[in-house]
């Protein structure tokens, strides 16, 4: 168990038991599990749903994606409904630290592992509720997917706004659960600087809906700011549709010129500096408010350039330009090479396979650590009492 003071590097010694599925939840826990703590999965009878999810699997229950969420934890497959399986589940939240779950309320009331009965066993736990909506609202019992919350934070309607296609859309990543679970992991680490000034355990609600509304409207919320609002919702340079990557002669290409002084050498790059001459770009509030022009000229010009051509000479003129990339080339860009982003190990059971590196580098004498996602009740002997 954790204490001030003892020598122990990040969230070594920290004890989670994780009841949790899919993303949402696993993916709060991977976080924490980077950071050195002790995470032991619990899956009910055949496992998470997610290990399934992709079929390109090697292994059946071993999918690409749950293998990200899941490194370096340890499972243990109980059936909750068993008594001496509950048993089981109980004598691991005997000494925890921390108890992460997104069983719905109900459920966890049903089995004896609600937040009063787990405290009882535990007085200074901290108990991680995830779930999809703050449990004081009207939708407090409702079921939540990535889906449904990015309908309901409004986030399917900003492709729209962009293109003026007027279907509703997804983003398309797992975004809100992704979203979510960040804000679950850091809830968890306030909790333990917390208990470690206080001794204190406490209880967090984590809802989805609020954490990925409160993600997207940071700059969405807007005019709607003000009482009474003064412009409609949305940041107007995020939804602008000429602010789109580049067109070259063989691909695409970002580029940011983003004060109002930086438009001269972009158009000096491009070859046609006399565009700016005209009084509708004289000063940087012109430059701005006319900012579709620019971008439109923009997009003319640079299909007379290859790609590397343009990202050489952008990045000479100290403009922020970089090419667009396919998924099935992230992976040789070359500074996620020079810096080992994307690690190669061998996995007990699937082989070779990649993984990326925790983006955080501390600057303390820590390195994260990383191991292969469990196969399903892998460490059954070692947790299961009885």
């Amino acid at each position: 168990m954790l204490s001030a003071n003892d020598g122990k590097a990040m969230l070594e010694g920290v004890k989670i038991v994780d009841l949790t599925t899919v993303v949402f939840g696993p993916y709060c826990t991977q976080l924490l599990a980077d950071l050195g703590a002790d995470v032991i999965k619990v899956e009910a009878r055949g496992g998470d749903t997610f290990r399934y999810a992709q079929k390109w699997a090697k292994t059946t229950g071993m999918g690409p994606g749950f293998m990200a969420l899941n490194q370096g934890k340890k499972s243990v497959e109980l059936n909750l409904k068993d008594e001496g399986d509950l048993a089981s589940m109980k004598a691991l939240l005997a000494d925890a630290d921390v108890f992460v779950t997104n069983v719905r309320g109900k459920g966890l009331e049903r089995l004896g592992l609600d937040e009063p009965a787990v405290r009882a066993l535990v007085p200074d736990i901290i108990y991680a509720h995830c779930v999809g909506f703050a449990q004081d609202g009207p939708y407090a019992d409702l079921q939540a997917y990535d889906d449904v919350i990015q309908a309901l934070s409004g986030t399917t309607t900003l492709l729209p706004r962009v293109d003026g296609n007027p279907r509703a859309r997804y983003l398309p990543s797992l975004i809100a659960d992704k979203i979510a679970g960040q804000t679950a992991a850091y809830g968890v680490l306030g909790a333990v600087v917390h208990r470690l000034r206080t001794g204190e355990g406490q209880k967090l609600e984590i809802p989805m809906f609020e954490a990925f509304t409160n993600f997207m409207m940071q700059e969405h919320l807007s005019g709607l700011t003000f009482d009474p609002p003064n412009a409609p919702a949305g940041y107007a340079r995020q939804l602008d549709p000429d602010r789109q990557p580049f067109p070259t002669k063989d691909g695409y290409l970002s580029i940011v010129p983003y004060t109002g002084k930086s438009w001269d050498r972009v158009f000096e790059v491009l070859g046609d500096l006399e565009f700016l001459d005209d009084p509708k770009f004289a000063d940087e509030r012109g430059r701005f408010k006319n900012g579709a022009l620019l971008y439109r000229r923009m997009a003319e010009l640079t299909q007379g350039f290859t790609t590397d051509d343009l990202v050489q000479r952008f990045q000479a003129a100290d403009i922020p330009a970089q090419p667009v990339r396919d998924l099935e080339d992230v992976m040789d860009d070359p500074h996620l090479q020079a810096t080992d982003f994307f690690q190669r190990f061998e996995h007990p059971t699937e082989g070779p396979i990649r993984m990326m590196r925790p983006p955080v580098r501390f600057g303390a004498d820590f390195e994260p650590r990383r191991g292969g996602a469990p196969t399903l009740g892998q460490h059954n002997d070692q947790l299961k009492s009885g």
